[in-house]
């Protein structure tokens, strides 16, 4: 039997103790939950016995957890301006690292940390978890339906992805602070820039538009982007084809709109977010996960297509399952086989690198005002 993987998470924040912590100790196959970084723990078994009820180290410093000979895993979940030097230091150290998005906050840092990994022959993972999104899911089930299927969307025009959500005041977190890796298009832009391009590659152009539309905290804070990825039409590809990515914070909506895909043969529409990071958020065991209704959306949730028929006139309406529920536990699963059994990453350090990328150009395009050219394969 393979002995499971020492792991320490940096940081029991939401990040630590919403996403990384509760998949940890649900894989006991796979994982041992060996220690924590809490620097300040305000009782004697820290965030993760109060919540959880399970003892485990505490460590209070980072060096403590690199000199950890015991450690073989660590994953970064702390604030995005410590990812890169705290990756770094791990894998200088000898660990596998999974880092939370966004991985860094520059191009450049993401790439050096991939030479170095790949230098040491450790892995490094960056936690893309969406992927995995119940929604996302039924969403690759409907783009790989044959054309001559009666729900295909047929050849893509548009495609729109939206994280919107209602939010007048600040949080009052380190996410207000101008920072490296902050604002909007480096939190939420990570998960709609790497589902895209895992969907359609590397767009042709884009243009993006960033700005703290609330005029409230830092002005260079983004709260607010729409990135369109631009897509010629071409001999693999008989229509352009533009892919908007949006998170508008100041969006008034009872549901909010998650999906909509247009087609020769039809649209697609989705409203409303996976349901995992709600649940992952109130669980006090971790087995909760295995649990039925566990990832899986309401009926009410699941998309609707509307496709026309062959007379041209005629639209038929029907609902596309999420039938597979939400399972950010696979990206773990992923992620012990690479470490264990060099098997194939689901996540490859040159993709979440791409995401940095493209967030570099939404940047630069919406600085500059213009439209830019997007480099054939990563510069």
């Amino acid at each position: 039997m393979t002995k499971p993987i020492n792991t320490c998470v940096l940081g029991v924040g939401l990040a630590g103790l919403t996403f990384h912590v509760p998949f940890i100790l649900a894989l006991p196959d796979l994982f041992t939950l060996h220690s924590v970084l809490e620097r300040n723990p305000q009782t004697s078994g820290g965030k993760v016995q109060n919540r959880f009820n399970v003892s485990v180290k505490i460590h209070r410093t980072l060096d403590q957890v690199l000199t950890d000979a015991e450690v073989e895993l660590v994953i970064v979940g702390t604030p995005n301006d410590t990812h890169y030097a705290f990756a770094k230091a791990a894998l200088e150290a000898g660990k596998h690292v999974l880092v939370d998005k966004p991985v860094t906050a520059t191009v450049a840092q993401a790439k050096e940390l991939g030479v170095l990994a790949r230098s040491k022959e450790l892995v490094l993972y960056g936690f893309q978890n969406r992927r995995w999104d119940s929604d996302f899911l039924a969403l690759k089930e409907l783009l790989a339906l044959p054309e001559s299927s009666p729900q295909s969307l047929g050849v893509l025009l548009e495609f729109e992805s939206h994280f919107d959500r209602y939010r007048k005041g600040l949080k009052g977190t380190w996410k207000d602070e101008l920072l490296p890796a902050a604002g909007q298009t480096y939190d939420l832009g990570s998960h709609l820039i790497d589902q895209a391009l895992s969907l359609f590659g590397r767009p042709e152009r884009l243009t993006a538009f960033i700005q703290n539309t609330r005029g409230v905290g830092n002005p260079d804070v983004d709260d607010t982007f729409s990135i369109h990825f631009h897509y010629s039409a071409g001999p693999n590809r008989t229509h352009p084809f533009t892919a908007i990515l949006r998170a508008q914070i100041l969006s008034v909506r009872s549901r909010q709109l998650r999906y909509i895909v247009r087609g020769t043969q039809g649209t697609y529409i989705k409203y409303g977010l996976d349901v995992q990071e709600d649940q992952l958020k109130v669980i006090s065991a971790p087995n909760a996960i295995y649990g039925e209704d566990y990832g899986k959306e309401q009926e009410s949730q699941w998309g609707i297509l509307e496709n026309i028929k062959s007379d041209y006139n005629t639209v038929k309406k029907s609902t596309w399952p999420s039938s597979a529920p939400g399972s950010y536990i696979e990206l773990f699963k992923n992620l012990a086989a690479g470490i264990r059994h060099k098997a194939e990453l689901a996540v490859k350090w040159e993709e979440a690198t791409s995401v940095i990328e493209m967030i570099e150009l939404a940047h630069q395009s919406s600085r500059e005002g213009v439209t830019v050219s997007v480099p054939v394969t990563s510069a």
